[in-house]
């Protein structure tokens, strides 16, 4: 499959949209750009997630008890193997693939249970603590952890989603934590996996996902202490110095802690994506129409990057945004802009059952009018990966002999090419404004007007 930015639905043809379903839907080449934040499910309404944030820091907490026992080997054993969770496909890694942390950051981690009277006597309460006591952890390594300690309940959630969405599954092995016996036991389950890997997928829910931690370094610095306890001396806010000031002023964190407990209500997940509002939506508009054709002051880049912006918003949930600026295989030809095809509505059903597009290729050319030669670049890119369907976004209204290349086209190759313009964007946000119709009936519009011109 050459598809771009392959998620698992793309490659089983599964026509369910991000919106539908209530996972995080993982690519097959890369992470997702989120992290579980166990915050969420300390303040979550659901019981469940209380007893799930339960028994996750009583997992971690149990490192402490072993460290007390002298088993501070198996301790570190139990950091290290899960200080990375590649089965979820969360964080930045653009091959899905992480690094586990070493055993010198693992000592660190139980030093606290040792250093810190408070953390010895009573354990953490948000474990995501540690990265304001620890170099070399951050949000990327504590959703690893609570991803770990809590995979026996995602490998159940997953099973339970694949059969409701009818995911292909194999039989698989993998590494779970055991909550029972506090240790890692090897599991044989039915999970999806990487088609091409192997290794397999575990899903998560969107309601624990954020870009941030709640609890994060960053936020502590500027939110709290730079405000309400910084003395004066700048070498404080250094890094490595403020760690160690932390580690020996724990009643400074437990204050910050109980403000981001009192706050809660403010700490939403994030959205994999989030629409612009109207409000924006009519300024990119604005902008779009009054730039000036062609590249005079970077006028075609700041045309491609408004349009991007617009049409990935107007078109959710029933296109799902999948790239932009997206090179061929050659690296020679760039593809302004692709969104997954999910066949989420009619009109997108019938593309991809009379074309064979599992994604829809946009170019934008911010040009005084269309050639011959857009129409052609436009269709070298419509082949067995893309289907034969594409749409190419410029500023006025094709001239005849243009329309009469794309008839022509259609019934020589039966290749799909439709052209939008500034009108066409100003009746879409103003669908987009009222809510009357989706904005993507402009394009279907278009397409039957497109279809009623070509010869039976």
């Amino acid at each position: 499959m050459s598809l771009i930015r392959p998620r698992l639905n793309d490659y089983y043809n599964l026509p369910f949209t991000q919106e539908e379903v209530d996972f995080a839907i993982p690519f097959l080449d890369e992470d997702i750009p989120l992290y579980l934040d166990p915050f969420l499910l300390w303040k979550s309404p659901s019981l469940q997630d209380n007893s799930l944030h339960t028994s996750l820091v009583n997992s971690f907490n149990h490192l402490g008890y072993l460290l007390r026992k002298g088993k501070k080997s198996g301790a570190i054993d139990v950091l290290v193997k899960c200080s990375e969770c590649d089965e979820v496909g969360l964080g930045n890694s653009k091959t899905r693939k992480g690094m586990p942390i070493g055993e010198a950051v693992a000592e660190r981690i139980l030093s606290l249970f040792e250093n810190i009277p408070q953390i010895n006597s009573s354990g953490f309460v948000h474990f995501e603590e540690i990265q304001l006591f620890v170099e070399q952890i951050s949000t990327d390594r504590i959703s690893d952890f609570a991803c770990s300690f809590l995979k026996s309940f995602l490998i159940d959630y997953t099973i339970d989603q694949c059969e409701e969405h009818s995911i292909p599954t194999e039989s698989t092995h993998i590494t779970v934590y055991n909550y029972r016996k506090h240790v890692l036991d090897e599991e044989d389950v039915t999970l999806p996996v990487n088609p091409i890997t192997k290794s397999p997928i575990i899903l998560v829910p969107k309601r624990w996902l954020r870009r941030m931690s709640w609890i994060n370094y960053q936020d502590y610095l500027h939110s709290y202490y730079i405000k309400n306890v910084q003395s004066g001396d700048s070498k404080q806010t250094e890094h490595v110095s403020l760690l160690n000031y932390n580690r020996q002023n724990y009643d400074v964190i437990q204050t910050y802690i109980k403000i981001k407990e009192r706050t809660s209500s403010d700490c939403k997940n994030d959205p994999l994506f989030a629409p612009i509002p109207v409000t924006s939506s009519q300024r990119k508009l604005s902008t779009i129409i009054n730039l000036p054709t062609g590249k005079t002051d970077n006028a075609d880049k700041k045309y491609e990057d408004y349009v991007c912006q617009l049409l990935a918003s107007l078109f959710y949930p029933k296109l799902d945004f999948a790239a932009e600026q997206s090179r061929t295989d050659s690296g020679v030809l760039i593809r302004d802009l692709i969104f997954y095809n999910n066949r989420s509505y009619d009109f997108l059903k019938d593309i991809y059952d009379n074309y064979g597009s599992q994604q829809i290729v946009f170019e934008l050319k911010n040009v005084k009018e269309i050639s011959r030669d857009h129409i052609y670049q436009l269709n070298r890119y419509l082949n067995d990966n893309f289907g034969k369907f594409g749409v190419i976004v410029t500023r006025k209204k094709p001239p005849s002999k243009i329309v009469k290349n794309t008839i022509n086209l259609w019934s020589g190759q039966r290749r799909c090419i439709l052209i939008l313009d500034d009108e066409d964007l100003k009746t879409m946000c103003l669908l987009y404004e009222t809510k009357q119709r989706l904005p993507i009936d402009v394009l279907k519009k278009k397409y039957v007007e497109f279809m009623r011109l070509c010869p039976s």
